[in-house]
């Protein structure tokens, strides 16, 4: 097994596209391996929160996304598909730009509540949520050969491992013995 750890760290002493390189390999290694997640930011949809007519059921009222994010989701598609590597479950946020997102990458996905961004104002995911979300990651670690991706929110993201991401970054997920949830690796936008 590669001591993948700490991979994205070591690779920032790498010029750019080695560093993506480095990250490429080693996320595609810990997918392979399985009994992960790779959680998802959504694509790029500008702007910043929803705006304050926001329904869940009605795309015309949320962020969405745009063409370069269409495009983005696409490429990470495209890069699954390149390695194939098949998740054995996609889930996403019921966010349109979340459905989007995972649809135009894996053509299909399943809408999951606990992966919704925060609501009112709040940046902070609710703690059922997350308790759900932990359980999952335990869940998926007993999966051997096997990942699930999800797509969600960067705040989402934040509460559950403590990190920023980008538009597009994936975040390669395990939980540890106690049910911690472990940032084994990052996979920058595509």
């Amino acid at each position: 097994m590669l001591n993948r750890r700490h991979f994205f760290h070591a690779s920032l002493a790498l010029p750019a596209t080695q560093a993506w390189a480095a990250a490429d390999e080693d996320a595609a290694a810990l997918l392979r391996e399985g009994g992960v997640v790779l959680a998802l930011r959504h694509a790029l949809a500008p702007g910043t929160f929803d705006p304050t007519q926001f329904k869940l059921g009605d795309c015309s009222t949320q962020r969405n996304l745009s063409e370069e994010g269409r495009a983005q989701a696409l490429r990470i598609g495209q890069w699954f598909k390149s390695r194939g590597l098949q998740p054995t479950r996609v889930r996403s946020s019921p966010w349109c730009r979340c459905v989007d997102t995972a649809t135009v990458a894996f053509g299909a996905t399943e809408k999951w509540a606990a992966l919704g961004s925060p609501q009112g104002g709040s940046e902070t995911t609710n703690a059922e949520s997350l308790a759900a979300l932990r359980r999952a990651v335990v869940q998926a670690g007993a999966q051997r050969g096997r990942f699930e991706v999800w797509v969600t929110h960067m705040f989402v993201l934040s509460d559950l491992v403590g990190t920023n991401t980008g538009s597009g970054d994936g975040l390669v997920l395990k939980a540890d013995s106690s049910g911690t949830v472990q940032l084994l690796g990052r996979l920058p936008s595509a």
